[in-house]
């Protein structure tokens, strides 16, 4: 479409504010350009005013995106491409996707304490007293790594050892010299665990608790919340295409859209 001198202006502050330029947004400029404006300055408030680099911002947008609560593709391989623009090295972005995939463990550790909680209300035992010698190893080795012990690692540990120690391996990685360190790891923990698609105010207390514990910043952690709500934003990515491609069909007089009315 031909740009006004007003539209151009607006396409460029909003390239400026959030990084791209794609159909949905084209199709706003059209529809809306209103609504373009206040979402250029939605999202890109947390950028401009937030202090984490645009490395680590595309690298939480690749956690979103690649989540399974959310699965979106285009957004996926847009902010893979940025993140490596922006110096993102493969095996970190491979560390966030491993985050991603351990954040499948979610209805687990819900699920085991609401267990364990119904097995003492029907008044059935549960595994209580002195750990094994295994199972301390494991305790002291999770702490080692993370600095505490939620509920859940200690009924995981004594229901089921074997699936403590595998769980333990999956959380911990490998570490590798160009993937992500600690704070960047709870930074993108965070992430998962606050964005609506994935909500788990549990595990999100305990990603905050370490992230404070890191001497993170408060203001990276209240931009990591900040850009948990753009995910929001998707239901334009798929609508407005679609809504103009309606709108293109009804004006070209389309047979088989007239033959449903």
């Amino acid at each position: 479409m031909n740009l006004t001198s007003e539209e151009q202006v607006l396409k460029e502050a909003f390239i400026r504010a959030r990084g791209y330029w794609r159909p949905w947004t084209e199709g706003l400029l059209r529809l809306d350009p209103a609504f373009l404006a206040t979402y250029a300055r939605y999202g890109g408030y947390p950028a401009e005013t937030g202090p984490l680099s645009r490395k680590m911002c595309e690298l939480i947008y690749v956690a979103l995106d690649g989540s399974a609560t959310h699965l979106f593709r285009s957004g996926l391989a847009l902010h893979t491409r940025l993140a490596l623009e922006n110096g993102a090295s493969a095996r970190e972005i491979i560390d966030v996707l491993r985050l991603a995939t351990a954040q499948g463990l979610d209805g687990c550790n819900i699920g085991v304490g609401i267990l364990v909680e119904e097995l003492a209300a029907a008044g059935l035992d549960t595994p209580r007293g002195e750990l094994s010698g295994q199972q301390q190893a494991l305790r002291e080795a999770y702490i080692a790594r993370f600095g505490d012990f939620p509920d859940f690692c200690d009924q995981w540990l004594r229901l089921d050892p074997g699936y403590f120690a595998v769980l333990l391996d999956l959380l911990v990685g490998g570490v590798a010299a160009d993937g992500l360190d600690e704070q960047a790891s709870c930074l993108i923990s965070i992430a998962l665990n606050a964005c609506f698609t994935g909500l788990n105010p549990s595990g999100l207390r305990v990603q905050i608790r370490r992230a404070l514990r890191l001497g993170i910043d408060t203001r990276e952690i209240l931009q990591v919340l900040q850009m948990t709500a753009h995910l929001g934003v998707h239901a334009c990515a798929v609508g407005v295409p679609i809504l103009l491609e309606a709108i293109d069909e009804r004006a070209g007089g389309n047979p088989d859209q007239e033959g449903r009315e």
